[in-house]
This record gives C-alpha cells, sequence and structure tokens, in this order.
C-alpha cells in the first residue's frame, strides 16, 4: 500500500486517482500507524515551506516519515514536498527542512533571467542523467511535466534531472530510497503516471 501523508497541505486526491489509475493499492491518510504499515510514502505539499514544514510538525509526522525513510522505506516527495526533503528553505525566512537529502531551497528571483515570470508555472522538458535514475525508467529524455514554483533546490548533489528556466533548475532529486520531483506528476499526463508507476515498483531497501 502506497500512504499519501495528509498533513492539511495540497491536492492529495488527484494524487490518489493517479495512483489507483496504476492499479495501485493507496489512501489518503494522517493516521502514523498507517504510514508506518505502508509499503512506499508520498509526501506532496504545496504553498510556503515554513507553513507546511509546520504543519507536519505539529501533527507529530515529520517523525514518522523521517523514521520509515530512514529504515529504507521508499519516499517521494513532491513539489514542496520534495523541498521539504532538504536541509533547508529559505522562503519567507529560514526553515529547517528534513534532512534527508543534502541542500537549501532558494529563491528563483534574482537567479533566473529578468523577465521570465515567476513563479514558473506550466510544461518544461526534463533532462536527466545519463543513465537515467530509476525513477525515470519508464519516460523518454526531454519528455514534458507540469511546474508550478518560485523556488528551487540548490547545493544539492544528488539532482537526477533539470529543467531549463533561463538557468538549470533541479525538476528530481533522490538519495537511495527517498526521491523527489519539483513538478507535480499528478498533473503530468501520461509521462507523469509513468513516473508514479516507478515509485509502485520501487522496492524497500530494509
Amino acid at each position: 500500500m502506497i500512504a499519501i501523508v495528509d498533513y492539511g497541505v495540497g491536492n492529495l486526491f488527484s494524487l490518489l486517482c493517479s495512483l489507483k489509475a496504476l492499479g495501485a493499492q493507496a489512501e489518503v491518510t494522517g493516521d502514523a500507524s498507517r504510514i508506518a504499515a505502508a509499503e512506499r510514502l508520498i509526501l506532496p505539499g504545496v504553498g510556503a515551506f515554513g507553513d507546511a514544514r509546520d504543519k507536519l510538525r505539529r501533527t507529530g509526522l515529520d517523525d514518522v516519515v523521517v523514521r520509515e525513510a530512514r529504515a529504507g522505506k521508499p519516499l517521494l516527495g513532491i513539489c514542496l514536498g520534495m523541498q521539504m526533503l532538504l536541509d533547508e528553505g529559505l522562503e519567507f525566512g529560514t526553515h529547517k527542512g528534513l534532512g534527508l537529502i543534502p541542500g537549501r531551497v532558494v529563491p528563483m528571483q534574482g537567479a533566473v533571467p529578468a523577465g521570465l515570470k515567476i513563479p514558473q508555472i506550466g510544461w518544461n522538458a526534463l533532462q536527466m542523467g545519463n543513465p537515467p535514475h530509476r525513477m525515470f525508467r519508464h519516460i523518454r529524455q526531454g519528455a514534458h511535466m507540469y511546474f508550478v514554483h518560485s523556488y528551487y533546490a540548490a547545493n544539492c548533489p544528488d539532482v537526477t534531472a533539470t529543467c531549463e528556466y533561463g538557468i538549470p533548475i533541479a525538476a528530481a532529486v533522490a538519495r537511495d530510497n527517498v526521491w523527489g520531483c519539483q513538478f507535480h506528476p499528478e498533473k503530468s499526463g501520461a509521462a507523469g503516471l509513468m513516473m508514479l508507476r516507478a515509485l509502485v515498483e520501487a522496492y524497500s531497501l530494509r
């Protein structure tokens, strides 16, 4: 079973529908025991880093997610959920992340060329490593995914794909069983479904 971690942030219904379209058993839950019992986890997220991090902390689910991930359970962070996997975020102050992947989340403002709209909203092509990470095992080079974000992962040694938005932007990161994507696979059509399929097939490192 795949547990979509519900801490009051994110459009969870479309993500659940995408997983069910793949034939996966999945549920949206804020129950720590259900999250611990799941075979795979998804940490969604939209909005501001600090607010979402506070909500996750108040539920106590941050400790559960970190414990399960460090024990080897496959975990996918999506959009803000990916950003929270990193060490810290600099959105409206400095906020501590989950520390599962090295790096920090910084503003696109001032980093991308003047004239480009912030946030980045829309479709953009993935440039994957060679060979591609296994999260992209069913996706072709240059596949387009749907992005909505104003901040991005920097100083991260574990980038597995980028997109071009005036500068290379980290589109996905991964360290062992912990994966993250800045784009929304549940909004990215067939290519996004194939990204989620790779998670469904992911194995535990326990």
